[in-house]
């Protein structure tokens, strides 16, 4: 990614309305779904400035991987331990059957060989374990947002599907989110379209928006994986290896 979204990041991960609601939306949907044993091991892949690693606490041991050296450093000091930087899609140094939850929020679309990145990742899963995917949906909403993250793609359920397939992983269903606000971030993308201003800039909108919009995307914690939403910005599973 550019430095400046690791700089925003930094910045705003603490404040922003996304950052906030997800991290709730996350952890109510791995409540339900996830099914952890207690004190499980998990790993984060691409973990950025480490804003998810107190959330994803609550459910065991966390270790974290992130190969930008300022954000790495950051999730350190948020970890109280040192992060690794073993890049994706080969994982080099990272054991192998050791993990009950690996999480890559965000971070499939980063990798060119997004197959390979996901079969790794399943080799790296305990026997039971999951791994938790978040991926930006929608090709047609492509923007120099997917630029500036240096996004190799947006997914439909297909795609994801596909890509999970070929890994040799099974999902518990694709699950759309950002669902309540995706009418207003489609007419943003169509807008700046018609502009000619294709903007890049995810800083905090005015209090008061950002507030509404962090209300409006937390009732979303309440519905993901209990009942089918709409299109949304992104798209939500658990894959694990198949049988056999």
């Amino acid at each position: 990614m550019d430095r400046i979204v690791y700089d925003r990041m930094a910045a705003h991960d603490s404040t922003h309305w996304w950052y906030r609601a997800r991290r709730d939306i996350l952890a109510d949907y791995l409540v339900r779904e996830g099914g952890l044993p207690k004190d499980a091991r998990i790993l984060e892949i691409g973990c950025g400035t480490g804003h998810n690693l107190p959330m994803l606490a609550q459910f065991g041991r966390v270790e974290a991987i992130e190969i930008d050296p300022a954000a790495r450093a950051i999730a350190s000091a948020r970890l109280g331990a040192p992060v690794s930087a073993a890049p994706l899609p080969e994982l080099p140094g990272i054991e192998r059957g050791a993990y009950d939850l690996i999480a890559v929020l965000d971070v499939v679309e980063h990798i060119e060989d997004d197959v390979a990145a996901l079969k790794a990742m399943g080799e790296c899963l305990k026997p039971g374990g999951k791994i938790l995917i978040a991926v930006p949906a929608h090709q047609w909403m492509w923007s120099a947002h997917d630029v500036v993250n240096h996004h190799h793609r947006r997914y439909s359920k297909a795609t994801l599907a596909a890509a999970i397939g070929k890994a040799g992983l099974k999902h518990n269903g694709l699950r759309w989110f950002n669902s309540l606000l995706f009418p207003l971030a489609a007419a943003s993308r169509i807008a700046g379209r018609l502009r000619g201003k294709d903007d890049s800039d995810d800083s905090p909108p005015h209090p008061a928006l950002n507030a509404l919009f962090e209300r409006i995307f937390r009732l979303e914690r309440h519905l993901v994986g209990r009942v089918p939403l709409s299109p949304g910005v992104s798209i939500l599973t658990l894959a694990s290896p198949k049988e056999g």
